[in-house]
């Protein structure tokens, strides 16, 4: 008996606790805090504003790096060392007498970020190993089942398989062609290298008549080579050549910095140059016009004159929101059409039984 409840006790602690990773929003938030905090020392402690300022200053520097990468390990690290040394060195100067108690708890609170920022830190490092020695790394589990129950295609209605990122995860293709065969198997996060790791099971085995690659965006994030994610670009089609399915692929689309003001992550073009968005999808062109493929260019209905992707068209400066979706659809619809030939049916004349000709 004191076994299970010592048990019981034990998870109802690890169900209560919160989880030490941080979100972008809280990695922006600390960071920000404990700069303020090292900068205000200063106004009390003379002496440490002048010892600390190249620690403030590699702060900072760490700051902005994870503004672009909230998950950066090493500008992770770099911050909490950082952090670490000017507590050190905030214990080591002389300090005024009386001591302010408004500074005192500035002091505080930057022992207490910290302390934040350690868990973090170790969290972070569990998050990586887990996905470094995860047995599915390329996530074919997440469409395993519905693969299983997913009948084969039916005669006349060709079946078009959706392959990519978060931009293709989170389009509700049913509800923008209900009565075509589309299936979507976007996973959100995913770079070139994991798309391949599932053709496979989520695209060949479908027997589709045609598959829509949107790859590339997760991978300039990540720093991959350019030329890395076109050979990925090659694999991937030669893969569905192989399976005897037709390939289309999506450029990638542009990004945009207008929302950054809402989150300081949703300043999109330093992790996603604009200039090798525009060097992929030239190499995307020119590939399909080589080898015969259908090429779905985006990219012009979602850019504006600045060349980034239009502010009302996103809601984070990456993501279509539904009007970027409405957008796209039509574009989407011609390029499969024209993949699996079928023929664009004409505008209809008469408005439909029942309907006023004029909505």
């Amino acid at each position: 008996m004191r076994v299970t409840l010592l048990a019981i006790f034990a998870a109802s602690l690890n169900a209560q606790a919160p989880t030490a990773l941080l979100d972008a929003a809280d990695v922006s938030s600390l960071c920000l805090r404990s700069a303020q905090l090292m900068d205000a020392g200063g106004v009390a402690v003379p002496d440490l504003s002048r010892a600390a300022a190249p620690v403030i200053e590699n702060v900072k520097q760490a700051c902005a790096q994870l503004r672009l990468r909230p998950n950066s390990g090493q500008a992770t690290y770099a911050l909490m060392m950082n952090v670490r040394a000017y507590l050190a060195l905030a214990d080591t100067v002389p300090k005024p007498y009386p001591f302010p108690e408004a500074a005192r708890q500035q002091f505080a609170e930057v022992r207490d970020e910290s302390t934040r920022l350690d868990a973090h830190f170790r969290a972070l490092l569990d998050s990586k190993e887990a996905q470094l020695t995860a047995p599915d790394r390329d996530d074919l589990g997440r469409y395993a089942d519905a693969n299983r129950k997913l009948g084969p295609p039916q005669a006349g209605k060709p079946r078009v398989v959706f392959l990519g990122d978060s931009i293709t995860d989170l389009w509700r293709l049913n509800e923008y062609f209900p009565d075509r065969d589309f299936v979507n198997r976007g996973i959100s996060g995913q770079i070139a290298s994991q798309m391949l790791g599932r053709m496979k099971a989520d695209v060949t085995d479908l027997r589709p008549a045609a598959v829509v690659i949107l790859a590339g965006t997760n991978d300039l994030a990540r720093g991959i080579p350019l030329t890395a994610i076109e050979d990925d670009y090659v694999m991937l089609a030669d893969l569905a050549i192989a399976g005897r399915v037709k390939v289309i692929f999506a450029s990638l689309l542009p990004v945009s910095d207008y929302h950054k003001d809402a989150d300081p992550s949703y300043e999109r073009t330093p992790s996603h140059p604009p200039v090798y968005i525009k060097a992929l999808n030239d190499w995307l062109k020119s590939f399909c016009a080589q080898r015969g493929y259908v090429y779905l260019d985006y990219y012009p209905a979602l850019v504006d004159t600045q060349g980034q992707l239009a502010a009302d068209v996103s809601d984070d400066g990456l993501h279509p929101n539904a009007k970027g979706y409405r957008l796209m659809a039509p574009l989407l619809l011609t390029a499969a059409n024209k993949a699996v030939s079928v023929p664009a049916a004409p505008p209809s004349t008469k408005p439909k039984a029942g309907k006023d000709a004029s909505k």
